[in-house]
């Protein structure tokens, strides 16, 4: 049986490069036996399966994108573009087909309610080969502001925000497009209201940093977090792209369970 419901399908060019180029970097990929890959919910076009498979292929030519959509028509549409390394087929949450090393399921969660995100996250960790590893997240309709967690079969692993950070106001702008199990939790007391708000802090604080640039900037604000005692990942060159990740437990919501 097909697990979801048809969500809006909004899709554009380039709109999720930012994740795909993270995506490319995971030793899981590129150590993988069988590098398949399933874009979950992509949407009302294969736009952003063939985007990922050509990102992806550079680091292992022989990489396989399966999108999966619920909608029959979408999945019929896509289908005319499909080309050796991508296909299409007829799915939701229940990712059929083999296992894949990565699940990507951007922009589909959102449209849930909060209290539907963790069992959905474990049907589709539960689908993933032993490392694998699911990244669930959302952005903007142009893909200038994202953030998503990596979650593998033992659970949340990290968050993610990625942000085009030339007239970059303040980070937190990235609080409208946090993942559904985040995206209400900016509230005082919750861990992920404090992490924006010390990401506000920072980029204030280094805005004279700004006059080398605001990838500068932004690796000021991440080197502050980190020895602020955030958990914040490395290396220097994901800071420079507006990348910045850090442990799950960080900003998971408070009384969240994985087990």
């Amino acid at each position: 049986m097909v697990e979801g419901r048809v969500t809006r399908g909004t899709t554009g060019t380039n709109r999720l490069r930012r994740v795909d180029r993270w995506i490319a970097t995971l030793p899981a990929l590129r150590n993988a036996d069988d590098p398949l890959v399933v874009d979950l919910g992509y949407g009302a076009s294969a736009t952003t399966s063939l985007e990922l498979y050509d990102r992806l292929e550079r680091i292992r030519p022989d990489v396989e994108i399966v999108g999966i959509e619920i909608d029959p028509e979408r999945v019929k549409k896509a289908s005319e573009r499909a080309k050796p390394g991508v296909s299409f087929r007829l799915g939701g949450f229940e990712v059929p087909g083999r296992d894949p090393i990565i699940i990507r399921a951007f922009n589909v969660l959102r449209q849930y309610n909060e209290a539907e995100v963790l069992e959905n996250w474990k049907r589709m960790s539960a689908r993933l080969q032993p490392a694998g590893t699911l990244v669930e997240g959302t952005c903007n309709e142009i893909g200038r502001v994202c953030s998503w967690v990596a979650i593998t079969r033992e659970g949340p692993q990290s968050l993610t925000v990625s942000l085009r950070l030339a007239e970059l106001e303040r980070p937190s702008i990235v609080a409208e497009r946090l993942p559904k199990a985040l995206i209400h939790r900016n509230v005082p007391g919750e861990r992920v209201h404090e992490f924006l708000e010390a990401l506000d802090r920072h980029w204030q604080y280094n805005a004279g940093v700004g006059a080398f640039g605001p990838s500068q900037r932004w690796i000021a604000v991440a080197k502050a977090m980190k020895s602020e005692g955030w958990p914040v990942h490395g290396p220097q060159s994901r800071w420079k792209l507006g990348e910045l990740t850090v442990d799950w437990e960080a900003v998971s919501p408070a009384g969240f369970r994985w087990a």
